[in-house]
């Protein structure tokens, strides 16, 4: 079981706001069967520039690899980002610095707006300039706002995955969101988007169990068979 979409790094964003708590995170995760944990901070780029992030994402990783280290948590670990979609995101050279680590997987935030021409050009620039492999991130909460649906349509033909986040599964609108979805045949993988361990906690197990239930074994096989070949693929 891999966790493609956490705020576990202490200190850098909304989610754990220490090590300790972090620990407690990363423990839960593997309390639940979680294999591999991608660590993907939010990295906002009217807020921060791509070296200040990066140096604050490895003096976040550094400081909770040695607490892990000495209390002998063992677990993969691969550190990544939440990009939030900017204008020109397509044309920027450095965004391949926050993909996965290892990989040319990036988790895309996309804007809670209605999607525009702009941002579907931008989308394929990541994939067919950038050479990336986009990861949209819990694309169930942006339908909403696409009161027009072209360009969300436009999107999702796009040789991309869609990342849908665990938590809320059994509540009717995200079961019709993903029953509707699902027909688009997009690729889709599973991420918690955990924040912290009191309002947004690691919830794969029981979010895979509610899937399980509504959608069936063969859907959580899938899903398993695609995070695995997409990690697979880089080692």
């Amino acid at each position: 079981m891999i966790d493609f979409h956490t705020h576990i790094l202490p200190g850098i964003d909304d989610g754990s706001k220490n090590v300790g708590e972090s620990l407690e995170m990363i423990r839960e995760e593997m309390e639940q069967g979680v294999e591999e944990i991608i660590f993907t901070p939010h990295f906002y780029a009217d807020k921060d520039n791509f070296s200040s992030f990066l140096e604050r994402r490895n003096k976040s990783w550094q400081a909770l690899k040695k607490e892990m280290n000495e209390q002998d948590i063992d677990i993969a670990v691969r550190k990544g980002a939440e990009v939030c979609y900017f204008e020109g995101i397509g044309d920027a050279k450095q965004i391949t610095e926050l993909s996965i680590e290892g990989t040319d997987l990036i988790l895309l935030e996309m804007p809670f707006t209605q999607w525009t021409e702009e941002n579907y050009r931008d989308v394929r620039k990541l994939i067919e300039k950038r050479k990336l492999t986009v990861i949209l991130a819990h694309v169930e909460r942006f339908y909403k706002f696409q009161k027009y649906k072209k360009v969300w349509n436009d999107i999702f033909e796009l040789p991309l995955y869609a990342q849908i986040n665990t938590g809320n599964i059994n509540k009717f609108r995200k079961k019709h969101f993903i029953r509707k979805f699902l027909k688009k045949n997009v690729p889709i993988i599973l991420g918690s988007d955990c924040h912290n361990m009191n309002t947004r906690t690691p919830n794969m197990k029981d979010g895979r169990d509610m899937i399980r239930d509504i959608f069936g074994d063969s859907f959580l096989e899938n899903v398993d068979a695609i995070e695995e070949r997409l990690l697979k693929k880089y080692g």
